[in-house]
């Protein structure tokens, strides 16, 4: 394939730096990290504790400025952006999904998945569709109408990813989002998120501590000394 034919990143990190103070000592967190994720790709952000994958997502997610390198989201440069232009892109290109679910405890599992839909000016009949579309496809049909503290770990879990893709993202940023769960659970809410981001073609930067979890998505990036580097899958 030229480079005419490939796809164009929807995520694209160049060169990022991020260096933090502890007293008189510097910690440098990202030190270049680079990388491109593409359309409909799960790609898993993995690494030790304390290597900066929190870090790199927030700053992916344009809840941190870098110090240096550049953020680019679906073409738009995003780094220098004014804290306005930061949040608008925010809520029209992305979505969130973190290790424990922040869903709002007084409303649904719909009405979690409705809300941000509202905020972004769909109409209330469009949103609840979305959502119930969404909440369906996750196994939750039955349980939409349930507020978070009638739903298990895994339905909770589940309803945040439906949260997290109900604008229709471009991207979406995972942080540890199956940490919090048991084994079996764990597995049927990764399958969920996984087969979403193949059906709806979003971009999917996952960071997680379960390697096995990583080797079964499209492609894996290690943080090693605040740079990316691609881990090549072992030949079966």
């Amino acid at each position: 394939m030229d480079a005419s034919q490939r796809p164009t990143p929807i995520l694209r990190l160049a060169g990022l730096q991020r260096t933090f103070r502890q007293g008189a000592r510097e910690i440098r967190v990202l030190d270049g990290a680079s990388a491109d994720i593409f359309p409909g790709q799960a790609v898993a952000l993995v690494g030790p504790s304390g290597a900066g994958k929190s870090t790199l997502l927030h700053t992916a997610g344009l809840l941190e400025t870098p110090d240096g390198g550049s953020v680019v989201v679906d073409g738009l440069e995003c780094a220098s952006l004014s804290d306005k232009e930061r949040t608008r892109v925010r809520r029209s290109q992305m979505g969130f999904v973190y290790q424990f679910h922040q869903l709002l405890p007084e409303f649904s599992a719909l009405e979690n998945v409705v809300i941000p839909q509202l905020i972004l000016g769909r109409s209330k009949k469009a949103a609840e569709e979305r959502a119930t579309t969404l909440l369906e496809s996750v196994g939750l049909k039955d349980r939409i109408h349930h507020r978070p503290a009638e739903l298990s770990g895994g339905e909770q879990q589940r309803t945040a990813i439906c949260r997290g893709l109900a604008n229709r993202p471009r991207l979406l940023l995972a942080d540890e989002p199956t940490g919090n769960l048991d084994p079996r659970t764990s597995e049927r809410v990764f399958s969920s998120l996984i087969e979403l981001v193949h059906q709806t073609g979003v971009a999917a930067l996952i960071a997680t501590h379960n390697l096995e979890l990583a080797a079964r998505m499209d492609r894996t990036l290690q943080m090693a000394d605040g740079h990316l580097v691609e881990v090549t899958p072992d030949p079966q």
